[in-house]
């Protein structure tokens, strides 16, 4: 490899990966400077530096001028040597001298070829790590390239993501070349290379669609409370507004559900409930029930249990497909929750009960 060449390729990969050219050129020096080494006797002191303009190494020798005979040539050099390359040289100084190494120019290109791309792949480490450090917890967008083993493999524009198969969502298909949006659930660096692990099954990956598309959410008019979600099938989000002029629910589903569309469309039309948040228990386990509408909640606090009495006609919509419904209903609220029919109780005295007639 030429000289110059060597420069080139460096300049060329610094924009390819968005290195900085100094962080490449000391990979470089650093290399060389470990297989010159190997060429020289132990003892002596080495320095190597990378002339970006020529694309070309040198080697000095680091050692102490002495006035008189040198006694050790590994760790000394003569004043008058010395004199040469420093004029103002004097005895007792630390100076730097060039350093003859036989085959200079091969050694660069083996050394180049073997260590510089470890030390390009520590640094393209470095800058992915610290770009991707700050936003777990938050949604970014990648592009498929591929599936290994079960996992998802995602451009992210600088460096890969990885999506473990825990983190899929059951019924996606993730085509190559198709941009998705993903919650990062973790940033960490290896020895190697840094990980940023995706998933598009997490609960919060909802929440933060919800930030990002519904301007009241955005603004904090309106607040998610809790997001239940079984991923790829149902989902329900609570919310409550701030402002009692603000309809927190319309505002999240919008005119003919204009504004949920877009969240449900990120996620290949799961199906997301919104629903009211309130203080009080009893309403808001009606709410979280919804669609189906709740005739009476009693509450046991002591074991933190409900029990949702609803007309008969209403009991399937209640429990949903194999439970699905009041099964979210639960994870929304924190509530052990019971359905049950009118038909199938004994006349309830409401006066001392918790509950909300609707």
């Amino acid at each position: 490899m030429e000289q110059k060449k060597l420069y080139y390729l460096l300049e060329q990969l610094a924009q390819e990966k968005g290195l900085e050219m100094d962080a490449l050129v000391r990979a470089i020096e650093s290399a060389l400077l470990s297989a010159v080494r190997k060429k020289v006797d132990p003892g002596v002191e080495l320095e190597v530096e990378f002339d970006v303009s020529k694309g070309s190494p040198k080697v000095f020798k680091i050692a102490e001028v002495v006035e008189g005979p040198v006694s050790n040539k590994v760790k000394e050099v003569s004043l008058e040597e010395a004199q040469k390359y420093h004029p103002k040289a004097k005895p007792g100084e630390v100076v730097k001298i060039p350093y003859p190494v036989k085959d200079l120019g091969r050694i660069a290109a083996q050394t180049a070829k073997q260590v510089m791309l470890q030390k390009m792949r520590e640094a393209e480490r470095d800058v992915m790590y610290h770009k991707f450090a700050g936003k777990e917890g938050d949604v970014i967008s990648g592009q498929v390239l591929r599936e290994e083993k079960g996992m998802v493999i995602v451009d992210l524009g600088h460096g890969e993501g990885i999506m473990p198969a825990k983190e899929r969502v059951r019924g996606e298909r993730y085509r190559r070349g198709e941009t998705y949006k993903f919650y990062v659930l973790e940033v960490r660096k290896g020895t190697r290379d840094a990980k940023v692990v995706l998933s598009r099954h997490h609960p919060n990956l909802l929440l933060r669609l919800f930030q990002r598309d519904i301007p009241e959410v955005a603004t904090g008019l309106v607040e998610v409370k809790a997001v239940a979600r079984e991923a790829g099938s149902r989902s329900k989000v609570a919310v409550v507004s701030k402002d009692p002029e603000i309809d927190a629910v319309g505002s999240c589903v919008g005119v003919r559900g204009s504004r949920i569309q877009s969240v449900v469309k990120e996620l290949q039309g799961e199906s997301i409930d919104v629903v009211e948040y309130s203080e009080d228990p009893a309403k808001y386990i009606a709410h979280a029930l919804k669609p189906a509408s709740i005739g009476k909640v009693i509450l046991d606090e002591k074991e933190r249990e409900a029990l949702a009495i609803v007309n008969d006609d209403q009991y399937s919509l209640a429990l949903g497909k194999k439970g699905q419904n009041v099964r979210l209903a639960a994870k929304l609220t924190g509530w052990k929750i019971n359905v049950k029919k009118a038909s199938d109780m004994e006349p309830l005295d409401s006066e001392g009960e918790d509950g909300e007639e609707e």
